[in-house]
C-alpha cells in the first residue's frame, strides 16, 4: 500500500530501527514507545486486521514475537511483557496495517494491564451464555463464507 508507513518501512523507503526481519515479517522499535524496547512486529502483507491475513503471516508474527521477547527482556531489564494487537480505531489502532506490540513491563511501571485484580466483576455462566451463543452462531456464519 503506497501511503502506509509500515509498508514504506518494509520497502526501505522510511527509516526505522529494525530489530528482526524474515521473508514474512519485520520488527522494529516503536517511535512512540510506552516503555524502552517497545517493539512492533509487522507482516510484510498489507492488511488492516488480523482476520484479513493469510495464516502463515499470523504464525510468523507469533514466532517472531516469541524470538524477540526474551531478547527485549534481557536488553531492557524488564520483568515481563504484553503482546497486544489493536484491531480497528475503536480498539486504539492508529496505523491501519495490522501489527503486534511487544511492550516490556516492570512491576510498578504505572501502565495498566487488562486484568487488574479486584477491578473486574466476575460474571455468572448464566450471564455469559447469551453472548457465547451469539459468538458461536456468528462463527458458524463466518466459517461458511
Amino acid at each position: 500500500m503506497p501511503g502506509c508507513v509500515f509498508c514504506r518501512i518494509i520497502r526501505g523507503e522510511a527509516p526505522a530501527v529494525m530489530l528482526y526481519e524474515d521473508e514474512l515479517v519485520a520488527a522494529f522499535l516503536d517511535i512512540a514507545p510506552v516503555a524502552p524496547g517497545h517493539t512492533l512486529v509487522v507482516p510484510k502483507y498489507h492488511a488492516e486486521r488480523p482476520e484479513e491475513l493469510p495464516a502463515e503471516y499470523l504464525c510468523a508474527m507469533m514466532k517472531a514475537a516469541a524470538l524477540l521477547a526474551p531478547a527485549i527482556l534481557e536488553a531492557t531489564g524488564a520483568e515481563g511483557y504484553n503482546l497486544l494487537v489493536n484491531a480497528g480505531p475503536a480498539a486504539g489502532q492508529v496505523v491501519m496495517h495490522v501489527h503486534m506490540h511487544i511492550i516490556p513491563r516492570r512491576r510498578g511501571d504505572g501502565m495498566r494491564a487488562i486484568h487488574v485484580p479486584g477491578e473486574r466483576r466476575i460474571v455468572s455462566h448464566e450471564e455469559l451464555r447469551p453472548v457465547g451463543e451469539a459468538i458461536r452462531e456468528a462463527l458458524t456464519r463466518i466459517k461458511g463464507r
